[in-house]
């Protein structure tokens, strides 16, 4: 998998997709939801996450307490524990990952909690979800990170193009 180029790509097409998602936002097709997920199995067909996993070695999911609850439990540790091995609090006051790579992230870039996996990481990248253009900035920011999201814009612009 070219990180490099699929970023590259996303990185000068940035302009034409916000402008492409922000026309969703004005005028939605009636059967958008469904072409968006039809869009993002066909993109999943095609490409393969564990061939790159770059979403688990450069951005951290935010955890909520019930998946530090649920991952907690699965490691057999405390909650708070488990907080302060592997969390910290950002910015905004959200608990995220100390450190990236993922710690969670085996060699063959499989997940060592796949099964108890934070909310995010089970949305990511949220190509999946109704009203796609809701998350219009998400989307776009995605694209720079995740080949497959590029991949899903320039697809959902071709079917809604015909």
């Amino acid at each position: 998998m070219d990180l490099e180029f699929f970023k590259k790509q996303a990185q000068q097409k940035q302009k034409e997709h916000r402008k492409f998602l922000d026309g969703l936002k004005k005028k939605p097709p009636k059967n958008l939801d469904y072409l968006t997920l039809e869009t993002h199995e066909e993109t999943f067909q095609e490409i393969d996450c564990l061939s790159c996993a770059n979403c688990c070695k450069t951005t951290g999911p935010l955890y909520t307490e019930k998946d530090i609850e649920r991952i907690s439990k699965h490691l057999r540790m405390k909650p708070a524990d488990f907080e302060a091995k592997f969390l910290r609090v950002d910015e905004d006051q959200d608990k995220v990952l100390q450190d990236l790579p993922c710690f969670f992230l085996n060699e063959d870039n499989t997940c060592s909690i796949y099964d108890v996996r934070p909310k995010a990481c089970r949305e990511y990248p949220h190509t999946d979800r109704k009203k796609i253009y809701q998350i219009n900035n998400l989307t776009i920011q995605n694209t720079l990170i995740c080949p497959a999201t590029y991949v899903f814009v320039e697809k959902l612009r071709k079917v809604l193009e015909k």
